[in-house]
């Protein structure tokens, strides 16, 4: 299979060009505006290969989403491109919009064009995978789990935006036969994070022995997903997914954000011991506007239909990702030094 991936330059993006590249025999097209958090040294590893293109573009604009496909030719997309930081979409909302809403919509169309011109042993074949997030559902209580079929609540700018691509691409299956599939998919972590999210920030932070700041009072909860199982999942998906239908995928690992960074400190003091434990340098700080409670998700569904199961505990996956910030400082000091401090992100500012 040829495969477009869009926004493989990102952090879940790179993930899964790599495993296709490396573990499976299809090529992979890399489509990929190179937005601050894109990262091309994530691609190292397949740069170079015979089976690897890339292709620096922006999914909205629809003559050079037409140009991918006609060049191209893929069997199948992974629409992975987005805007994705909760507390940006704070700040500025327009990008998201721009991005997760109307760049879905030209990638959807422009698909929609290329594959109504298959011949019909192709059309069969091919698919569009629509990955979103569990943030879409809203906030949970303290029992019960993210289904497929739980009904959509976004709180923040990027949750809506994501529910909004998620209406649109399932729209384009029941209207137009356009063979789309989406996901849904708890918190990720692991190795070439940009380092604004919680576990990368704090992981950096506490490596420096800066202040660690977790939001409100810290008891927020999220399922925690290694982007290695993520990306298994997704190309899973591929294979194995049927049309017209949603997938969550999740790593059955809650946890409160102040467990994660209280974990992130004890790692680090295990594998790089210092002047004192780091649980000290833990901050709280003014909690996010429309914080969700709880996030939990069900993935019964793709263990069930795509026999996909994670291959990691939180633990194992944490000390890992530690392991493997305090390997690769040139890798994170390029985004920490030129285009992200650690500098609070998300707080509300006067409008006039």
């Amino acid at each position: 299979m040829r495969i477009l991936v869009t926004g493989g330059a990102g952090f879940i993006g790179s993930a899964v060009c790599r495993r296709l590249v490396l573990q499976t025999s299809a090529a992979v097209v890399n489509i990929d505006k190179l937005t601050y958090a894109a990262d091309l040294t994530s691609l190292a590893s397949i740069e170079g290969l015979g089976s690897y293109a890339f292709l620096q573009s922006d999914i909205c604009d629809r003559e050079a989403m037409d140009l991918a496909f006609a060049d191209y030719e893929p069997d199948a997309i992974i629409h992975l491109a987005a805007e994705s930081h909760v507390d940006r979409s704070i700040t500025g909302p327009e990008a998201f919009v721009n991005t997760n809403i109307v760049g879905t919509y030209t990638l959807l169309e422009a698909a929609r064009s290329y594959y109504e011109r298959l011949p019909f042993t192709r059309r069969k074949q091919f698919r569009f995978i629509h990955v979103s997030t569990d943030e879409v559902y809203g906030s949970l209580g303290p029992d019960d789990l993210f289904r497929e079929d739980t009904p959509y609540r976004p709180s923040s700018p990027y949750s809506a935006s994501k529910a909004a691509s998620d209406h649109l691409a399932l729209a384009w299956f029941t209207t137009y036969g356009l063979p789309v599939i989406v996901s849904n998919c708890s918190n990720n972590y692991g190795p070439y994070q940009f380092p604004e999210k919680l576990i990368p920030l704090t992981i950096l932070n506490a490596i420096d022995r800066k202040p660690l700041p977790v939001y409100g009072d810290g008891r927020n909860i999220r399922d925690w997903l290694h982007v290695d199982d993520h990306a298994a999942g997704l190309i899973r998906l591929l294979y194995e997914g049927r049309p017209g239908e949603k997938y969550n995928f999740g790593g059955d690992g809650q946890r409160s954000n102040l467990e994660v960074v209280t974990q992130v400190c004890d790692v680090l003091d295990r594998l790089s011991p210092g002047a004192g434990a780091r649980r000290s340098l833990i901050t709280f700080v003014p909690d996010r506007p429309g914080h969700d409670a709880r996030y939990a998700i069900d993935a019964s569904k793709a263990h069930r239909e795509l026999g996909w199961e994670p291959t990691r505990t939180f633990e194992r996956g944490l000390a890992e990702t530690v392991g493997w910030y305090l390997k690769n400082r040139a890798w994170w000091e390029r985004a920490r030094c030129g285009v992200y401090d650690g500098s609070r992100l998300g707080l509300l500012v006067a409008q006039h």
